[in-house]
């Protein structure tokens, strides 16, 4: 029994990376021959259908959603984990109401966010309301990943802190949130990847233009849009590959990357 279900979970784990596998080279050799510098130019025509405003309404979208849902999502989890009582009855009202909003398909967050942000605060279809309905959507995710973050710093080192004087508010600062930083960057890159990957809420709430966003009531278009309406029209579908692989290797860098910085954080380089 023990050899057939380690066979199994073998098996199973293989699958998974040859599925991954598959993908990334299966988009790899459909876009990279059709890379060109026509794709990085700064204005977008119908004729080089450039990549580049899409690239950089991307990083401005994920910078503004993080700015709004990543402080909000960790104070959260600190008041779940620190200070609420764990068996109250706003507690478990918070804890349902997070697992609702992370079931909810992401049209039902665009509709959202097209009817309260874009016609109700008449934000238009811009970035503000693109952004916020993001830091919705993402906010679960944030909140669940901090709270087992912050789970596994052990109750010793609390005890510790407040034992040598330390206040409440300062060993959270100064103990609980460094022992649970790597925890937590991997909730925030897994946040980065749902909205560089998102269309369906983008579409009603950011728009579709295909310019760079000149302000927070500016409309713009994110890679996955750009990627999705060039496949639907049937005109640039290899200028859509392409894109997909401009999307695919930011998503290994910044993935890559925050292997890199987790590893650092667990061997304790940025507490020296």
């Amino acid at each position: 029994m023990n050899k057939l279900i380690k066979t199994i979970v073998r098996l199973a784990a293989f699958t998974s990376l040859f599925i991954l596998i598959f993908i990334i080279a299966y988009i790899l050799f459909k876009g990279i021959p059709h890379l060109n510098p026509a794709l990085f130019k700064w204005e977008y025509t119908s004729d080089n259908v450039s990549l580049l405003p899409s690239l950089i309404t991307t990083i401005l979208t994920i910078i503004l959603t993080l700015i709004i849902a990543v402080p909000l999502g960790i104070f959260t989890a600190l008041y779940l984990i620190e200070y609420a009582d764990k068996d109250g009855r706003l507690v478990q009202l918070i804890r349902i109401t997070t697992e609702t909003l992370a079931g909810i398909p992401s049209i039902i967050y665009g509709l959202f966010g097209m009817l309260f942000f874009v016609i109700r605060l008449n934000f238009q279809y811009s970035l503000l309301s693109g952004s916020l309905t993001m830091s919705i959507m993402i906010l679960p995710l944030i909140i669940r990943t901090t709270e087992e973050a912050l789970l596994t710093v052990p109750n010793s080192l609390r005890k510790a802190s407040l034992g040598l004087g330390a206040g409440k508010l300062r060993t959270i600062f100064k103990i609980i949130l460094p022992g649970a930083l790597p925890g937590i960057l991997s909730g925030v890159i897994l946040s980065i990847g749902r909205v560089m990957g998102e269309t369906a809420a983008l579409i009603y709430t950011l728009g579709t233009a295909s310019k760079v966003p000149t302000g927070l009531l500016s409309s713009g278009r994110t890679l996955a849009v750009h990627m999705y309406l060039l496949s639907t029209e049937g005109l640039h579908v290899n200028e859509a590959y392409a894109t997909g692989v401009v999307l695919v290797l930011i998503i290994l860098l910044v993935n890559g990357l925050s292997i890199y910085l987790s590893n650092r954080l667990w061997k304790g380089e940025f507490y020296e």
